[in-house]
C-alpha cells in the first residue's frame, strides 16, 4: 500500500487477510513514553495529554505522528485509541487455552469489519500465516482437556462454550514456525473473524516483552 487511501480501499481477497502501508516515521517515540513516566498496566493517549508534554523537536514529531495517525482514522468514521502499554493482564490460572493478548489470536465480531493498527516502538505486533496455524481447540490433547473442564459430550453444546470463553479464536504455531514482526511505523488493515467474511482472520498476537523495556506505543481501531 502507498497511501492511507490504498489501505482502507483495497478488498479482502483471493486469501489476502493483511494490508500493510509501509512507513518509516521521523521522531523519537521512546522519548515520548519516558516523558509520559507510565509504570504499569495501560494508559490511553489524547491530543491534551501528548501536546502537553515537554518534548524535544524529535520527541514532538513523534508525537504529531501518532496525532495525525489517529485523525485520519477519526476522520474515516473509525473509533482509534493510542495507548502506552506497560503489560497486558495475563491469566492467572489459565485454562487449557489461553485466552489473553499475548496467545496468537484472531479478532471476532458480528458484523462486517476490520482491525487497524501500528506499533510505534518497542517490539512490534506479531502475525502467523493461517497456513502456518492451527486452532488450538482442533489439537486433540487440548479438546480433549476442554472437554474434561466442560464436563459434557463434544455437541453444539460444548462448541458454544468454545466459542463463548474465546477457545475457538485461539492458534497455536506449527513446530519449527517462527512468527512474522508487523514492523514498527506500519499502519496495517487485518482481517476478522465474522460470518460470510470473504477471508480467513489474521491471525496475531501481542509480543512479549522485558522488564527491561520500555512501554510500547500501539494505536489499535
Amino acid at each position: 500500500m502507498q497511501s492511507f487511501k490504498d489501505l482502507v480501499s483495497t478488498p479482502f481477497e483471493h486469501g489476502v487477510n493483511a494490508l500493510c502501508w509501509e512507513r518509516s516515521l521521523s521522531g523519537n517515540f521512546d522519548e515520548v513514553v519516558r516523558k509520559l513516566a507510565i509504570t504499569e498496566g495501560i494508559a490511553t493517549l489524547d491530543e491534551a495529554r501528548l501536546q502537553g508534554l515537554s518534548l524535544s523537536a524529535e520527541g514532538r514529531a513523534a508525537a504529531d505522528a501518532m496525532l495525525e495517525d489517529l485523525r485520519l482514522l477519526e476522520d474515516f468514521g473509525l473509533s482509534p485509541t493510542l495507548d502506552c502499554i506497560h503489560g497486558y493482564p495475563r491469566e492467572e490460572e489459565p485454562a487449557a487455552v489461553r485466552t489473553d493478548v499475548y496467545s496468537f489470536h484472531a479478532d471476532s465480531a458480528t458484523a462486517v469489519a476490520d482491525t487497524y493498527l501500528c506499533s510505534y516502538n518497542g517490539p512490534a505486533t506479531e502475525g502467523l500465516r493461517n497456513e502456518d496455524a492451527r486452532r488450538r481447540v482442533d489439537v486433540p490433547e487440548t479438546r480433549a482437556e476442554l472437554l474434561k473442564a466442560f464436563g459434557g459430550h463434544d455437541d453444539d453444546k460444548f462448541l458454544e462454550y468454545l466459542a463463548g470463553n474465546c477457545f475457538d479464536l485461539h492458534y497455536a504455531p506449527a513446530p519449527g514456525v517462527l512468527p512474522f514482526s508487523f514492523g514498527l511505523g506500519n499502519l496495517w488493515r487485518i482481517a476478522v473473524d465474522y460470518p460470510e467474511s470473504p477471508v480467513p482472520p489474521c491471525i496475531h498476537r501481542a509480543p512479549e516483552t522485558l522488564p527491561s523495556q520500555l512501554p510500547r506505543l500501539l494505536l489499535i481501531s
